[in-house]
């Protein structure tokens, strides 16, 4: 029986999709399924096969977003773990072994990501994980920094769903990838879940992936990108805090809100955030909160210590 399906969001990359597949099809570790969920491509990615990898593609229609082209991957999964990738990616040939190996080794585990490298650059990191910080700042961690200083297996707020493994029926207790966000920052909510429910997020350099970054919505910030990772920072507080919990750190998110308006409206995007900010707070009430339970008021507390020291260190560096 397989262990693992690999689940690849797609749109209009037919080129990078391909590149991803055939280091996948290098893999040491080879009993493994990937799902490929086309989210309506128009330059013949529905076209693509494979001779060598246990390959389904699931052609839709209409454009689900990154959330939920990945929900229905899941859906899908009938196997005791899932990887999901990125379509921009290019993975290490021990890439499955290696987060197989990691995610197998505790049953408090919920997700393991890879290190994340910048495709053009080898020595330099995109991803070691996530912090979240009280200001309700996402950060990738380690991001433009050099490789080697990010070598050690570290437990850290989250994982990057673009290249991750998750234990399967965790994901069945939580829930999936929250639709309303479409796509950014649904990988920290997710993680932030599964910390509320007592579970674990592991970054594991040994796993490595070369990540091109920005290939499917363009470049590092466009009006879309700012005003979806602008609401999704809303519904992401209003999701997992409970209220009093929101008012302690509201000083702190108003203070964050105010620092990004100030650079968005520098880089010209000034319009955008704000509207994402006003619609977050308009249509946070139509996302699924997390219930508060009193079982699992220890997990609330280190959070809360492990967000106010990100963003100590956030902005100390």
């Amino acid at each position: 029986m397989q262990k693992v399906t690999i689940v690849i969001p797609n749109y209009n990359g037919r080129r990078l999709l391909e590149n991803c597949l055939k280091t996948l099809e290098n893999q040491t570790y080879t009993d493994f399924k990937v799902l490929i969920i086309d989210n309506g491509s128009t330059d013949g990615s529905k076209e693509i096969i494979s001779d060598t990898l246990d390959m389904e593609m699931v052609s839709l229609e209409t454009n689900l977003g990154f959330c939920g082209a990945v929900n229905l991957g899941i859906q899908m999964t009938n196997t005791p773990y899932i990887i999901l990738l990125n379509n921009d990616t290019e993975t290490d040939r021990y890439f499955v072994e290696t987060l197989l190996k990691a995610i197998e080794g505790s049953e408090k585990i919920f997700s393991c990501g890879a290190q994340m490298i910048d495709f053009q650059n080898h020595k330099i990191l995109d991803n070691a994980g996530d912090l979240y910080t009280a200001m309700g700042w996402a950060v990738a961690r380690g991001k433009g920094k050099r490789c080697i200083d990010y070598e050690k297996k570290k437990r850290v707020f989250s994982c990057c769903a673009g290249a991750a493994i998750y234990r399967m029926d965790i994901l069945n207790q939580i829930g999936g990838l929250d639709e309303h966000h479409f796509a950014y920052l649904e990988d920290v909510d997710l993680g932030y879940r599964a910390r509320i429910h007592g579970f674990e997020n592991w970054y594991i350099p040994e796993a490595k992936v070369y990540h091109v970054g920005s290939a499917t919505t363009g470049a590092r910030y466009n009006e879309k990108k700012v005003f979806l990772a602008a609401r999704n920072t809303i519904f992401v507080i209003y999701k997992n805090m409970p209220f009093l919990q929101i008012l302690l750190n509201f000083p702190f998110v108003f203070i964050g809100i105010l620092i990004k308006m100030l650079f968005f409206i520098i880089k010209g995007y000034g319009r955008q955030y704000w509207k994402g900010i006003v619609e977050g707070v308009c249509n946070c009430n139509n996302c699924k909160k997390v219930m508060f339970s009193i079982k699992h008021i220890k997990n609330y507390v280190k959070i809360q210590f492990e967000i106010w020291k990100n963003m100590l260190l956030i902005l100390w560096v």
